[in-house]
């Protein structure tokens, strides 16, 4: 897939099976994360004449039917698509949007071998955590003079004037559990029986959780549409 604007990108929601590693013929040794990326389902296509853009809305994953709600229940049956676990929609051109219709499946084959992709995830949640840990600080010394200083951000505050402690200072507090996106990530291998995508390295968030990956809209233009159709 090819697109004149970055933000017009169709990707696929998926599940983050889990890391393992894959060998070339040379013998080196490649870690991948393995994403499940099956039976991505459109539940509607957005046309520039009847919502003022072109985009699709697509879901992923199973959802028991007492756990979706009368609106959304109305809205799958007239897509004809079973009601999934996450609901996105990506922002494509016309051209694309005219390639699907309401229930249909978007295979695994919209991304190429050796494709450069951006992978969405909520990031591991590690609780409330010190300063240091939380940004990244370096800690003082742990040598001869430092009395129990050892890992503390310091003083916080400023002089007299202004005598108060700036909105958005960096402290201690919650660590993790936030969407973040690993980008430029490369496709080594895709299995389309199983509709897995395998990309070099790590993606954020635990196993089973759920990701959205796009084609990388920082990536160089060869490389982010090499092999796509």
């Amino acid at each position: 897939m090819t697109t004149s604007n970055p933000g017009e990108r169709l990707g696929l929601l998926g599940r983050k099976v889990g890391m393992m590693r894959i060998f070339t013929d040379d013998g080196d040794a490649i870690p991948v994360t393995v994403l499940d990326v099956s039976n991505n389902r459109v539940t509607q296509v957005k046309t520039a004449e009847a919502d003022g853009y072109a985009a699709l809305q697509v879901t992923f994953g199973e959802r028991k039917a007492s756990r979706v709600s009368k609106p959304e229940a109305g809205h799958l049956a007239k897509a004809g698509a079973e009601a999934g676990a996450v609901l996105k929609e990506f922002r494509v051109t016309a051209d694309v949007a005219a390639e699907y219709k309401p229930g249909a499946q978007i295979p695994v084959g919209v991304f190429a071998v050796g494709q450069l992709v951006d992978v969405q995830g909520t990031s591991i949640g590690k609780g409330f955590t010190g300063t240091i840990k939380r940004h990244n600080f370096s800690s003082q010394r742990a040598s001869h003079g430092n009395s129990r200083s050892h890992n503390v951000p310091g003083s916080i505050s400023m002089a007299q004037d202004p005598g108060r402690v700036f909105p958005g200072k960096k402290m201690s507090g919650q660590l993790g559990n936030v969407t973040t996106t690993t980008q430029n990530l490369d496709i080594v291998r895709i299995d389309e029986a199983r509709q897995l995508l395998l990309v070099r390295g790590a993606v954020p968030g635990a196993k089973n959780g759920h990701v959205v990956v796009r084609p990388a809209v920082k990536a160089p233009a060869k490389a982010a549409t090499k092999g796509a159709n």
